[in-house]
């Protein structure tokens, strides 16, 4: 059993970290400043800019199949890479991209949805959530009636990240009432241009998503994902994707900055004489800090691994025993990072919660991620479930 990464994969990844530090690092402190005062922390212009900077070096596309023009690197290198991104704050992704249930479209879906996402002339977002429906999908209300050759939508989403930027979403509705609750629930793609409107919702952190508002709003019958009724099936390939190896990644990498942030200040900060580097309570923070962070990189690793292995990145039908793994990669993640900036910002004292440092915003920001893409309390339900029954044995090698 080898663990060890490859010569590519470890000059990929000395490259972007040295993008991270080089390009974003220093944009943190504007990032900061412009939130304060109200404004986007990192403008359209600038975001464009550095993708065409990373384009230049090979940066385009990292899971995009190489017929549409990507990198193809697949989930591990792919996680690793949003591993070194996320060691800022600064919300940056490489260019070239298409959420996962793009690529399952029909071809005239494709030329009209995925090949202008991925060439940056459009954006999606995923609409799921409902304010009454967050960890339970299958009872949402928003409802997609058939007229004719169109289908009626009515209903409003929640909390949907880059709702206020998309040109289209993909959106789930019911749109029977048969026996069995996921057969009720349809994926359709819906321009903005249609009807839909959308209004911001203010956060605690960084993250600024949408709600969207559905009123009598006429989908052509070509616009249905797959078929009627495969809505949960294409919701939960996107949702366990991030679970598995995108989140918890985001985690580490924000940890281990924050951790080295940590270290550097408590090397600094005197009292009674002594850097408090030198306490034991420090050091203790520091130790348990570490050992968290080197624990949810093997989980998350894993999970990519599997995903890379069985081929799950790249169809609709996840495995049980990659959804056990996602499950825990995701858990285990974001409560991870939580204790991290805590303890960093107990380290820090009064300055840790001041909004002129990186931890004040990381410690907002990183609390949503144990509620997004399914909460704590919906990952030890999968879990205890998926043993309770025996879907996967304990001890068993996944």
């Amino acid at each position: 059993m080898d663990f060890s990464l490859t010569d590519e994969q470890k000059m990929v990844q000395k490259t972007v970290r040295e993008f991270v530090e080089k390009e974003l690092v220093p944009l943190e402190q504007d990032v900061l400043r412009n939130e304060r005062e109200g404004r986007p922390g990192i403008s359209k212009e600038k975001i464009r800019e550095l993708q065409a900077k990373a384009k230049g070096m090979g940066f385009w596309g990292i899971l995009t199949p190489e017929e549409y023009g990507g990198a193809n690197l697949g989930p591990i290198m792919s996680a690793l890479i949003e591993m070194e991104l996320s060691r800022t704050f600064v919300d940056f992704k490489f260019g070239g991209h298409a959420m996962n249930i793009l690529y399952t479209l029909n071809e005239e879906q494709k030329k009209k949805y995925l090949l202008p996402v991925l060439e940056g002339e459009r954006k999606e977002c995923f609409a799921l959530t409902e304010p009454g429906s967050g960890s339970d999908p299958r009872n949402m209300t928003t409802t997609a009636v058939k007229d004719g050759n169109e289908w009626v939508i009515n209903g409003e989403k929640t909390f949907i990240s880059y709702g206020n930027e998309a040109d289209f979403a993909i959106l789930f509705a019911k749109t029977g009432q048969e026996k069995s609750k996921d057969a009720e629930i349809t994926c359709f793609l819906v321009d903005r241009e249609m009807g839909w409107k959308s209004e911001n919702i203010e956060t605690m952190g960084g993250w600024n998503p949408a709600s969207l508002i559905f009123d009598n709003v006429r989908v052509p019958e070509e616009n249905i994902v797959g078929e009627i009724g495969e809505g949960i099936k294409y919701a939960m390939y996107f949702i366990n994707h991030n679970r598995g190896w995108v989140i918890p990644p985001r985690c580490v990498g924000a940890s281990e900055r924050l951790l080295q942030m940590g270290i550097e200040f408590a090397k600094t900060r005197v009292t009674f004489g002594k850097p408090i580097v030198d306490r034991q309570a420090i050091q203790w923070m520091i130790a348990d800090s570490a050992i968290e962070i080197e624990a949810a990189k093997g989980i998350f690793l894993r999970a990519a691994w599997m995903a890379e292995k069985d081929g799950i990145w790249a169809n609709s039908q996840d495995s049980i025993q990659f959804r056990h793994q996602a499950a825990i990669s995701k858990f285990y993640g974001t409560n991870m990072v939580n204790r991290v900036v805590d303890r960093v910002l107990q380290i820090y004292g009064g300055m840790g919660v001041t909004k002129e440092t990186p931890v004040e915003r990381w410690y907002r920001v990183v609390r949503v991620w144990r509620i997004f893409e399914g909460s704590d309390e919906m990952q030890r339900r999968t879990i205890a479930d998926n043993l309770i029954k025996e879907k996967v044995k304990i001890g068993e090698l996944l």
